[in-house]
């Protein structure tokens, strides 16, 4: 089956096979969140992105083989619902951008730095710290060696837009330069983009659109 992004609350994960990768994405809770669970290929080790809600549902994707980390991609709520029990359950270590960290209620083993890497197994995860949604959101960038990249962008970017800013100019400004800059800026129009809530885009759908985006001021 050809990977689409398109997941539905109660619905079965879709599954996006790479050559070193396989990232499986679900949506679960009232907020339609999306959980990704990344596997290396080679090593078999787990890593998930945003515990947002329904513990069951992200253990029962996670499987037998546990996950070794979770990365929490901002300190909002509905991105950390599960997370106090997912790792209960699993043990995995946690990450989480260093200025959105206190805002997590589960202790964060690993705050994350702009350009900091995460790995999982053999493949490694690149993050960027975009500011303006929240202080300390991260986003994660994959360079697939056989392809494009993918990026995972939380709740910064969105097919249609940035991330709510909630009428902040300062906010926006801040969001919008940083996502044109470390994300428009060093990646291919042919990156995937997998956002915290909805369908999937690639940054060559919206390119166009950023300066549509800045004059609106949204």
């Amino acid at each position: 089956m050809t990977y689409s992004g398109a997941v539905k609350v109660g619905g079965p994960a879709d599954v996006h096979e790479l050559p070193d990768l396989m990232i499986s994405k679900v949506a679960v809770g009232p907020m339609d969140n999306n959980a990704y669970l990344l596997r290396c290929r080679a090593t078999g080790e787990q890593l998930l992105i945003d515990a947002a809600n329904d513990a069951g549902t992200l253990l029962t994707l996670i499987g037998d083989d546990g996950i070794a980390s979770v990365v929490t991609t901002h300190q909002h709520g509905d991105h950390w619902q599960a997370l106090a029990d997912v790792v209960s359950a699993t043990g995995a270590r946690t990450y989480a951008g260093r200025e959105d960290a206190a805002g997590i209620p589960v202790p964060t083993d690993v705050l994350v730095d702009d350009g900091d890497t995460i790995t999982v197994g053999r493949v490694t995860l690149t993050a960027r710290h975009l500011v303006g949604h929240t202080p300390g959101s991260i986003a994660l960038v994959y360079d697939d060696p056989h392809g494009h990249a993918h990026v995972f962008t939380g709740d910064c970017l969105f097919p249609g837009g940035v991330g709510n800013t909630w009428k902040d100019p300062k906010a926006f400004a801040s969001l919008i330069d940083d996502v044109e800059t470390k994300i428009f800026g060093t990646l291919s129009d042919e990156t995937w983009v997998y956002p915290g809530h909805g369908g999937d885009t690639t940054l060559g759908a919206e390119r166009p659109h950023l300066a549509e985006w800045r004059a609106r001021g949204w």
